[in-house]
């Protein structure tokens, strides 16, 4: 992170303001708006650094030169959060206000020496990110869900519901998007628990994965939907689009917030029923949050096998106490067996994920949904991660273990060519 200038740091956003003015002022918009990316940034550099070189203040060539990117990166960028977007380390920004700007590195927080000028500075950032994908932030409706061009997540909160000022938090997915190699080796599951993984997604078992906030439920969708085959039609449907699916037959649909009348807003249940007459052999929802889960649920009782999901759940139990609950907001009242009989035959596996004290992700249980006994989903564990304390450099110590349990599908998956190796039911790893 580059250290701030020697003199105060409200002089040289000043300095840097006036500078972005005189700038404005000279470049004719509309002839740059024409230009290639790289010719007009050029042509504006020069521009930059003519103007700089002929102010009267104390800058020394570094900072001189670091000022002429700041302030390309306000006329082509995001301004401050340049150049935290161009580090792949970090995985959450967050901005609490404009003074206050910290960064997830590694699983941990801490605070930047960034800053924005002030709270209209910060606005203008927001307001640019939101309208590069057609929706809006005002007073009128003060929250809103985004996303950047390399498939990052943003959500930004405003005064009157913000105190303090606008509040911006990005969840960083990076350029190169996590595989299955990547996981094997930050130990967040072993070999044995992926091989089950995506044998059950090629074998089109409908899978569940559930976790807390951040604690990385999207990226591992991601991952084991690369398992799902090219021949094969997905449609994917999120709130906002963060999947990175490489097959060819992918259909993206994304949620739309109401326009400035309140009118016109598109929530996932109706783009989950409007799926289902586009004839797709897979459908996954990048999470579901509400009444979506009662079609989503049918989805995967009528035919379209090897869907994929996620929701926020500490626990598989969690889980699949949260879906019960969400069919329940779609105000259908059906009787509470009948939702889970639903489920029951609906999914076949959960897969709970969390992220530890240390900042690490651990798939930490695969369970199997057996069926229902005495009115209650019945699950048995394949997989758990048990947990054996901290070692001395804070780092959580466990052992992913194999209950020795064989689920109920492995005929199935058999069936389907899926054949899992002897004794994967049966092998532990220590970590």
């Amino acid at each position: 992170m580059p250290n701030l200038p020697t003199y105060e740091r409200t002089e040289y956003q000043q300095v840097k303001a006036d500078l972005h003015r005189k700038i404005l002022d000279r470049l004719d918009l509309e002839k740059l708006g024409r230009a290639p990316g790289d010719t007009a940034r050029d042509e504006v550099l020069v521009i930059i650094r003519n103007l700089v070189n002929a102010e009267a203040v104390p800058l020394s060539f570094a900072e001189r030169e670091r000022l002429a990117r700041e302030i390309l990166d306000e006329i082509f960028g995001l301004g401050p959060l340049e150049p935290l977007l161009k580090d792949q380390g970090i995985s959450d920004i967050l901005v609490n206000r404009f003074d206050r700007v910290y960064i997830e590195r590694g699983g941990k927080l801490e605070r930047t020496g960034l800053t924005f000028k002030d709270n209209s500075h910060l606005m203008q950032i927001i307001d640019r990110i939101v309208s590069r994908v057609g929706r809006r932030v005002d007073e009128s409706s003060p929250m809103v869900d985004a996303r950047l061009a390399d498939g990052s997540r943003v959500n930004a909160i405003i005064p009157p519901l913000a105190i303090d000022g606008p509040c911006l938090s990005i969840r960083r997915f990076g350029r190169d998007p996590v595989t299955a190699r990547n996981m094997l080796d930050n130990k967040t599951l072993t070999e044995p628990m992926l091989e089950l993984l995506s044998a059950m997604v090629q074998g089109r078992l409908n899978l569940l994965i559930s976790g807390g906030t951040g604690a990385g439920k999207t990226t591992l969708l991601n991952v084991l939907s690369g398992y799902i085959p090219n021949s094969e039609r997905i449609v994917t449907i999120e709130d906002a689009a963060e999947l990175q699916l490489k097959q060819e037959h992918v259909v993206r649909l994304e949620t739309r917030a109401p326009n400035i009348e309140g009118k016109g807003a598109v929530r996932q249940r109706q783009l989950v029923i409007n799926s289902l007459r586009m004839r797709p052999d897979r459908i996954v929802v990048g999470e579901v949050r509400g009444e979506e889960a009662f079609d989503m649920l049918q989805a995967m009782n009528t035919g379209h096998e090897g869907s994929l999901t996620t929701v926020h759940a500490n626990s598989q139990r969690d889980a699949l106490a949260r879906i019960e609950n969400m069919v329940s907001m779609a105000n259908l009242n059906i009787p509470d067996r009948a939702v889970r009989q639903q489920v029951a035959s609906a999914i076949h596996a959960v897969v709970q994920i969390a992220r530890l004290s240390d900042g690490s992700r651990r798939v930490i249980a695969i369970s199997e949904i057996t069926g229902l006994e005495n009115d209650a989903l019945a699950m048995q564990d394949i997989f758990l991660f048990e947990r054996k304390g901290i070692d001395e450099s804070g780092k959580v110590r466990g052992v992913f273990r194999a209950s020795g349990v064989q689920p109920r599908f492995a005929d199935r998956l058999a069936t389907a060519g899926c054949r899992l190796r002897p004794g994967i039911f049966e092998s532990s790893m220590e970590i």
